[in-house]
């Protein structure tokens, strides 16, 4: 499909939200309020019953599948060096689960098997439980109020929750590690900004939703991370833009694309020849998009210097706008966790774009 067959122009603001009949732009900039009502949460003293006098042996992130498994990745990846206690990430609570530890059951279906195995199993065994899930059905029935319940209080469709599950997470964290301190108002108005920076109303060269999408249109995408963060996060937004946008996206490590394009990806042996009729097409030519932070970006632009066809987005960019005056607040991207959660939601957003053009 070509570009001029697309039914809607990203500069299209009307048609862009006439097309928006499911309210997937709207869903994915309420990452912000997710996050604000984490916080009100928190202030209600929702997570006071998983303070203790001193840091846990472990933090268990107990998340099958999803965003819920995704945020407990991305937490893992960014906190696990400033934590006092290991962050582990498991499908299922295992069998050394005991009183020393703090573990969270994050989901979205109060009645899956694992999720209240795992709970019961967490509150058997006397360990702080925190359920990010709607708390009820059988996982309430299994905890039976001996937990912390951060139930989601802002409804949008699973494809936008990540950003309730990692501010969950960094509430947790904050609550049972005196060295990990979450500003949840910080980081709900970034997204905020986030998501009106990516606003329909906004042109395509100052919106970096749109120029990502923009980019996507008429090519095969790559999204690579170089770290555990970052690759968590290109991973995050191949499985939305599946989801949401139905186009295949590759998530891969930096380092796979890396030995990909040396192997001959994207090369035009004997093009200069080349007859279609005769040849046949010409393989399409892969993108990549590498998602990095701002402490990376030296070294991933040292890394893919050389090749072609590689883009490095970071938080506090906008691809291919003017160049942001030196001092000004956009030009950098805030704390790791901060920048992530806001590549996240131009990811998401970037994702209904491409859902709405298509028609």
């Amino acid at each position: 499909m070509n570009a001029t067959d697309w039914s809607v122009d990203l500069d299209d603001t009307e048609g862009l939200l006439a097309a928006d009949r499911e309210g997937l732009l709207r869903a994915a900039a309420l990452a912000g309020a997710q996050v604000r009502a984490t916080a009100a949460a928190l202030e209600e003293g929702e997570l006071d019953p998983l303070r203790a006098d001193g840091p846990p042996r472990t933090v268990v992130w107990v998340a099958g599948r999803g965003n819920a498994e995704t945020a407990g990745a991305l937490l893992a990846a960014v906190l696990s060096g400033a934590a006092s206690a290991p962050i582990v990430v498991v499908p299922e609570a295992p069998g050394w689960i005991g009183a020393l530890d703090v573990v969270v059951i994050a989901g979205d279906d109060p009645g899956d098997p694992t999720l209240v195995a795992s709970a019961a199993t967490a509150v058997r065994r006397g360990a702080r439980v925190a359920v990010v899930a709607p708390y009820e059905g059988p996982l309430r029935d299994a905890t039976a109020g001996r937990c912390a319940a951060v139930a989601p209080r802002v409804r949008v469709p699973d494809d936008f929750n990540l950003a309730r599950y990692f501010a969950a997470g960094l509430a947790t964290l904050h609550m049972v590690d005196p060295r990990l301190q979450a500003n949840l108002d910080e980081l709900a108005d970034i997204l905020d900004a986030e998501a009106y920076t990516n606003s329909a109303a906004h042109e395509l060269f100052t919106n970096p939703a749109k120029l990502l999408a923009d980019r996507m249109l008429d090519r095969q995408i790559v999204f690579a991370g170089d770290n555990a963060a970052t690759l968590a996060l290109a991973r995050h937004g191949a499985a939305v833009m599946l989801r949401v946008a139905h186009r295949p996206v590759a998530g891969v490590c930096l380092a796979d694309v890396l030995v990909a394009l040396r192997g001959g990806m994207n090369a035009r042996g004997g093009s200069l020849f080349h007859d279609e009729q005769i040849d046949g097409p010409l393989p399409p030519r892969i993108h990549t998009v590498v998602l990095a932070t701002d402490a990376e970006r030296p070294v991933v632009n040292a890394r893919i210097g050389g090749y072609d066809d590689i883009d490095v987005i970071h938080a506090g960019e906008v691809l291919d706008a003017p160049a942001v005056e030196p001092g000004h607040s956009a030009a950098t991207g805030g704390r790791m966790e901060q920048q992530l959660a806001r590549l996240a939601v131009r990811l998401e957003m970037a994702a209904a774009y491409l859902k709405l053009v298509r028609g």
